[in-house]
């Protein structure tokens, strides 16, 4: 579509989730900040759970997702207190060292397996049960284009995010007919803290693969899970949606 010339300011769509109350996890800074910030002004109820979370934020809740105790307690407590849980988006992550895979630490190796896809597993088994009997839901985990692709000298977060996708695929055919939808979000580099965490080289090696030429940016990832949580998507499920800047190619 081409706009007239002087028309230069983005069209965003808009979104009503007031009544809705939605678990984030991972929401303290970064990508899940900004989705849990999105949700919020468009009205929803959000909750925060995240292992290290603000202790001033009256919705915020230590989890570890890796501790299937944190993720039931978490769950019941958030369940008590608003009766609900309608929007669940699964983005507690852990990148690790960016090394080869002869080199990892095995207790690094399995903790950001378990971290990534366990505690994936964890909250999806605490929450599906509440959405299934409510039959309303929808469920947006975070994979990676990492996941697709698998990335060098990342082994473990790769293997954890392929993990994600079949997880998605398989619990979005389950609960199809529901009322419950489960997508996952396969994101390329995105400008957060999380890139910190990467070695310059291994950053601009994933900036230099993108068509677009630059990384993305939170709010363009808030965007789209914000439309995977509406009821504008209603015949999405078990399906993986690119936010990759023109790189991912299936």
């Amino acid at each position: 579509m081409t706009r007239p010339v002087a028309d230069t300011a983005p069209r965003h769509a808009h979104y009503d989730f007031s009544g809705l109350v939605a678990v984030v996890t991972g929401a303290s800074k970064g990508i899940g900040a900004e989705i849990r910030r999105y949700l919020q002004a468009a009205g929803a109820t959000t909750c925060n759970w995240d292992i290290a979370p603000d202790p001033q934020d009256g919705r915020a809740y230590q989890v570890d997702v890796a501790d299937l105790a944190a993720v039931q307690a978490a769950t019941d407590a958030v369940l008590a207190r608003f009766g609900r849980i309608d929007l669940l988006v699964n983005n507690a992550g852990f990148a690790g060292p960016t090394v080869p895979l002869a080199d990892y630490d095995p207790a690094i190796w399995a903790r950001i397996l378990s971290v990534n896809l366990v505690g994936m597993f964890h909250v999806c088994h605490a929450v599906v049960p509440h959405m299934r009997k409510a039959r309303a839901g929808r469920i947006v985990n975070m994979a990676s284009i990492a996941g697709k692709e698998g990335t060098p000298n990342s082994s473990a977060y790769s293997a954890s995010k392929a993990g994600i996708l079949a997880l998605t695929k398989a619990l979005g055919k389950e609960l199809a007919g529901t009322g419950v939808l489960v997508n996952a979000v396969a994101p390329a580099a995105i400008r957060t803290e999380l890139l910190e965490q990467m070695t310059p080289e291994h950053v601009r090696t994933m900036v230099g693969k993108s068509p677009l030429g630059r990384l993305g940016e939170p709010e363009e990832v808030a965007e789209l899970v914000a439309w995977l949580c509406s009821d504008s998507c209603s015949f999405s499920t078990g399906a993986v949606f690119d936010l990759s800047g023109g790189r991912a190619t299936s």
